[in-house]
């Protein structure tokens, strides 16, 4: 059993509400499970997640993978979180340190072939994670924004 908790935000106006992905690795038949009100663009991460962390060369997990977006309550809409989830993932099975996780927060859709596409509304997002102590992941074309 491996557990990987990364920080990430929602986009709720223009306050970025702060979300944990929990990412949890069981035993049992391989499936990806993802819960936490999660539109149908973000049920669609997980095969853009899958495609991604194939693409980069490393090791899609054959477990039982239970992906939680907390606070269930918050709606959560586009692919904002797939870095946060695959990074998850990756962190979970053991392929990336989780050590520098605590001080990161993620955001970014990524696309099939490994690349990290931007997202709206990462200057709330970047706000907020300095508020929290945190530094901001993100795509190269979000960074003027978020600057």
């Amino acid at each position: 059993m491996s557990l990987a908790l990364v920080h990430a935000r929602a986009l709720d106006g223009i306050e970025a509400p702060p979300v944990t992905v929990e990412v949890h690795l069981g035993n049992g038949l391989p499936q990806f499970h993802l819960v936490g009100l999660a539109d149908t663009e973000v049920r669609e991460a997980r095969d853009r997640v899958r495609a991604a962390i194939q693409s980069a060369q490393f090791e899609f997990p054959q477990r039982r993978i239970t992906v939680n977006l907390a606070p269930a309550d918050l709606p959560k809409e586009g692919g904002r979180f797939d870095l946060a989830i695959a990074i998850g993932i990756l962190a979970a099975s053991g392929q990336v340190a989780e050590r520098l996780l605590p001080r990161l927060e993620l955001c970014g859709e990524l696309s099939l072939n490994g690349g990290l596409r931007p997202v709206r509304g990462v200057l709330s997002a970047a706000l907020a994670a300095a508020r929290a102590g945190r530094a901001l992941v993100l795509a190269p074309a979000n960074a003027a924004e978020a600057a």
